[in-house]
């Protein structure tokens, strides 16, 4: 058939469905799939002094947000927390904004999720507590890359996992929201503090690794420590402000593609609801970078739904938080999304509105997605193409130059396929059951060096129920730690056993 008809075919189902299927009711089950269009508000610690709460309620309800994430503590507290060595706003006086902020959010029927900011600390909490700050490989204490006056903190000692903890306690215990969400939680490189010494080698029995060699011992080690630590802390998170309001989940800013530090599979598994944290492009990205992100976040959160965050500035290494982009550029970006299955979240740096250039699109965007939003609910993709997509390949394999051994061949036959017009979907390699597989006549591996035995058996599974695989490069020729085989996992085309499999080159 071909590509054109078949496509044709394939978004005239998804209409019917779509038209078919009932708004969701909005007084039912939890709140994961109420929110279509999402607003950010971050706030700047002298937001506080001119702070005006009409203005950004009155344009939350003129976009028809239906949700809203709002900057609440961390760095800099936004309400009147009762936690010693919280930092509050030193403009915050008598004032609330974020809980001022959540009750005009609420009278509007908003799902309303609380941002945290655990990444730094100030001085007096790094004078009390100066093992929770973050550790060089030369032993020396981490001082902000933009603000000198903070201390960077380590994310997988106790500032996070008990200091944090009570923030978010409060935070959720105080105000109900409906989620916690946290910027920079996952650390800010490789950490040497005692808590990091202490706890990898009880963990491991090894030192701190020097190297960044996947194949090094210890750096192998410390990959797998440092993902197991975070899900520690993720399920900690969660437990506690499920508590607080069992309605309430945490929600990491974490994810994504093959070069993501956290596994995907286990996220697909933790989280009720995603957010790819992928705000604008940069360089030469295409914009269809936007759209292969939720491709990649529903690979292995399958139906449950996916949210992408776009920011109204540039994203530039030469950015200014408060310039804006070109209107073109936001609608791209957010629309190239939004076909590909996310919902749109767009961030503001400060409540103060220095370019007020991007509140028009936005706000003629979100009209126009509520206007549809029938149409945007309950569908399915049906593309039968499969782009697989490896981060042991990543890790492993590629190391500190996986994004031109592994990402770059990923790019490539994206580009290649949206080229053609073929509808198809990304995979992850450690979903390779019967069940998930089943859709798809046709797999890609594009350069998938590192599969285990189990990986390379499933595969061939596949190709002998049907289906035709496609697999380059270097595919097969590793285990799923990077350890280079005598030959191929999986055979070439001439290999009897895989009449329907070919290599390219």
């Amino acid at each position: 058939m071909p590509h054109s008809i078949k496509t044709r075919r394939c978004f005239l189902q998804t209409l019917a469905s779509a038209a078919a299927a009932p708004l969701l009711d909005a007084q039912s089950g939890e709140w994961f799939d109420k929110p279509m269009r999402w607003p950010q508000l971050t706030l700047t610690e002298d937001d506080p002094k001119h702070f005006n709460l009409k203005f950004w309620l009155d344009y939350f309800a003129r976009i028809r947000s239906d949700a809203a994430c709002l900057s609440a503590g961390g760095v800099v507290a936004y309400y009147p927390t009762k936690i010693p060595l919280h930092h509050r706003s030193q403009w915050l006086g008598s004032t609330d904004p974020f809980g001022d902020l959540v009750k005009g959010c609420r009278k509007q029927n908003m799902v309303v999720i609380a941002r945290t900011d655990p990444h730094a600390i100030h001085q007096d909490a790094a004078d009390a507590h100066p093992d929770w700050i973050m550790v060089d490989a030369a032993g020396k204490p981490v001082r902000h890359w933009s603000d000198p006056s903070l201390w960077v903190t380590c994310a997988l000692g106790p500032y996070n996992f008990e200091f944090l903890t009570e923030v978010h306690k409060e935070i959720v215990g105080l105000y109900q929201v409906d989620g916690i969400f946290t910027n920079r939680w996952a650390g800010s490189g490789m950490c040497y503090c005692r808590h990091c010494r202490e706890n990898f080698r009880k963990a491991s029995g090894l030192d701190l690794p020097r190297t960044n060699n996947p194949q090094d011992p210890a750096r192998r080690a410390h990959i797998l420590w440092r993902q197991q630590r975070l899900f520690e802390l993720w399920r900690v998170w969660d437990g506690e402000i499920r508590k607080q309001n069992p309605n309430a989940r945490y929600i990491a800013n974490a994810g994504g593609g093959a070069l993501s530090s956290l596994d995907m599979k286990t996220i697909g598994e933790l989280a009720p609801t995603l957010f790819a944290d992928r705000q604008a492009r940069r360089g030469l990205m295409p914009p269809w970078e936007n759209g292969k992100n939720g491709k990649e976040y529903r690979a292995t959160l399958g139906s449950k739904p996916i949210v992408g965050i776009f920011s109204v500035g540039l994203e530039e290494p030469y950015r200014w938080k408060d310039s804006v982009q070109s209107e073109a550029e936001i609608r791209i970006w957010m629309a190239d999304g939004v076909a590909n299955g996310l919902r749109p979240w767009w961030t503001k740096f400060s409540a103060s509105v220095h370019d007020p250039r991007w509140m028009k699109p936005v706000e003629l965007m979100y009209q126009w997605l509520a206007k549809w939003e029938r149409y945007l609910r309950n569908v399915a993709p049906i593309a039968d193409c499969g782009l697989v997509y490896s981060q042991q390949t990543a890790t492993f394999y590629g190391g500190d130059k996986a994004r031109a051994k592994v990402e770059d061949h990923t790019l490539g036959w994206y580009q290649a396929l949206i080229e053609a017009r073929i509808p198809f979907e990304m995979v992850h390699d450690r979903l390779l059951e019967r069940e998930r597989i089943e859709g798809f006549s046709a797999l890609i591996l594009p350069n998938i060096a590192a599969l285990s035995d189990e990986q390379c058996r499933q595969l061939r599974d596949y190709v002998e129920r049907g289906g035709s695989l496609i697999a380059t490069h270097e595919t097969s020729l590793y285990d799923e730690w990077g350890k280079r085989r005598d030959d191929f996992g999986l055979p070439n085309s001439s290999a009897s056993t895989m009449p329907a499999a070919s290599r390219a080159p």
